[in-house]
C-alpha cells in the first residue's frame, strides 16, 4: 500500500472532525431553543417545534442533504457550495435529536426546583437560566456524546454530493489507484475517532457525574 495514499486520508479525516464538531455545537444551540419551545406553555410554540423535531427525526438524512444541496435552488433564489449545505444539514438534523434529549435532561431535574426558584420571586425565564438549565448540563454529557459520535459516522454521508471528506477520499484513492485495501486504513481511522471521544466524553461524564 502507497504511503501517499495513507497520508491522502489526512485531508479528509480532519473535514470529517470540522463537520461534526460544528454540526454538533449548532445543533446543542438550537436543540436548547427547540426543547424551551416543546415545554413551553405556548401551545402553537410547542406544536411548531414538535413539527420541525418530527420532521427532522422522520427523514433520513441523506434525504435531507439532497433537499438542501439540490431541490432548495429549484425553488428558491438559494444555492449552498457543498461545505454550508453539508454544515446546514448535519446542523438541523443533529438539533432535532439534542432538543429531545436536553428536553428530556430538563425534565428529569426535580419540579421542587422550580417552585423553589418561584417562591424565591424568580420569573420561569430566570429560574430555567439559572437554575434549571445549569443542573441538566450533567445529564446531557452521556446521550450527546452518543449523538457526537453518531454524527461523526453519518457525515459519510455528505459524500453523495461530492463533499470530500473521509469517506469521499477514500473513495476516490480507491478509484484513482484501483486499491481498495484502502478502505481498511479509512476504517481504522474512524474507528480512532470514534474511540477517542468516547473516551473524551467518559471522562468528561466521570468527572461531572450526577451521582457524585
Amino acid at each position: 500500500m502507497n504511503l501517499n495514499n495513507l497520508a491522502n486520508l489526512a485531508p479528509g479525516a480532519l473535514v470529517t472532525l470540522e463537520l461534526t464538531v460544528v454540526s454538533v455545537i449548532a445543533g446543542m444551540l438550537l436543540g436548547l431553543f427547540l426543547a424551551l419551545g416543546r415545554l413551553s406553555k405556548n401551545k402553537l410554540i410547542d406544536r411548531i417545534c414538535w413539527l420541525y423535531i418530527w420532521l427532522f427525526r422522520g427523514t433520513p438524512l441523506l434525504m435531507q442533504i439532497f433537499f438542501i444541496y439540490f431541490a432548495l435552488p429549484l425553488f428558491t433564489p438559494i444555492t449552498l457550495p457543498q461545505m454550508p449545505a453539508a454544515f446546514i444539514a448535519l446542523g438541523l438534523n443533529s438539533a432535532a435529536y439534542l432538543a429531545e434529549i436536553i428536553r428530556a435532561a430538563i425534565q428529569s431535574i426535580d419540579k421542587g426546583q422550580m417552585e423553589a426558584a418561584k417562591a424565591l420571586g424568580l420569573s420561569y425565564g430566570q429560574a430555567m437560566k439559572r437554575i434549571i438549565i445549569p443542573q441538566s448540563y450533567r445529564r446531557l454529557i452521556p446521550p450527546v456524546g452518543n449523538e457526537f459520535i453518531a454524527l461523526l459516522k453519518d457525515s459519510s454521508l455528505v459524500s453523495m454530493i461530492g463533499m470530500v471528506e473521509l469517506m469521499k477520499s477514500t473513495t476516490q484513492i480507491s478509484n484513482a489507484t484501483g486499491d481498495a485495501i484502502i478502505y481498511i486504513p479509512s476504517a481504522i481511522l474512524y474507528l480512532a475517532m470514534t474511540t477517542l471521544f468516547t473516551f473524551i466524553f467518559g471522562r468528561l461524564e466521570k468527572k461531572y457525574s450526577v451521582y457524585e
